[in-house]
């Protein structure tokens, strides 16, 4: 059982949204040496579920989304593992950022008020 927060001025308004970025590495490690990613991704899947359920009370959301192949100046669509990650896109390309953002802008808009506690992926079917 985890311990009450002591009462005291809070950070986050009620009706908050908390957004984390994790990985599809969180499901599905699919380079070796990516162990230890992978673990820290799921980890991150756990806590978003815990936390959203100690939040709920203040209507904040807490919700984690999971890129999958991006296409960023740190992976580029044509780096050294782009043509094994494609092979197994089935949309048969790298996802673009901004792709990614309007996910967020979807979770931190009124609309999206009943989300909380979900992890959602954004990877072309990757781990489909």
């Amino acid at each position: 059982m985890c311990p009450k927060l002591p009462p005291g001025p809070s950070v986050m308004n009620d009706g908050g949204r908390i957004i984390t970025t994790g990985s599809v590495s969180g499901l599905r490690t699919g380079i070796a040496g990516a162990s230890i990613y992978g673990m820290t991704k799921a980890a991150l899947i756990g806590l978003v579920r815990g936390v959203a359920i100690d939040l709920a009370p203040r209507a904040i959301t807490v919700n984690n989304i999971q890129p999958g192949p991006t296409a960023t100046d740190m992976n580029p669509a044509a780096g050294p593992y782009a043509e094994m990650l494609i092979s197994r896109i089935p949309l048969r390309r790298f996802g673009k950022d901004d792709e990614i953002a309007s996910l967020v802008a979807y979770l931190v808009s009124d609309e999206a008020a009943f989300i909380t506690g979900a992890s959602l992926t954004v990877d072309g079917g990757f781990t489909a």
